[in-house]
């Protein structure tokens, strides 16, 4: 897998929060904390939607929702990568409207490691 591409996805202040090396999503020390979809819909590693990679690349998903998408079983567990020490400078991002939020910015916590996160299942 080391010869896929790895693409900072960034915040909207212009910080890298991710990184995708296709399906796959990690956090900044190289631990896994979701998956991308062709459609590019963004999923937790307990397969539950998270949101939607815009071309920017950032991640963001609805304020408010009435509608709950099912989880989906989530893509064989990914090892480690080793993260690039440097990245590009993002675009100039454009403002989200009112009624998106940023997922890296504002709810991190909805990106979490296998290990962590409220919603995952109790060990015995």
């Amino acid at each position: 897998m080391s010869q896929l591409q790895i693409i900072p996805i960034y915040t909207t202040r212009g910080d890298t929060g991710a990184f995708l090396q296709y399906p796959y999503l990690y956090n900044s020390s190289g631990e896994w904390i979701g998956f991308v979809t062709r459609k590019r819909e963004v999923y937790s590693v307990l397969g539950e939607y998270v949101g939607r990679l815009t071309d920017d690349p950032r991640i963001v998903c609805a304020r408010a929702t009435s509608t709950l998408r099912p989880r989906i079983q989530p893509p064989p567990e990914p090892g480690r990568i080793a993260p690039p020490s440097t990245v590009p400078l993002p675009r100039l991002m454009a403002d989200l409207s009112h009624s998106l939020i940023d997922v890296l910015m504002d709810a991190p916590e909805r990106l979490h490691t296998v290990d962590a996160g409220d919603l995952r299942e109790d060990m015995d």
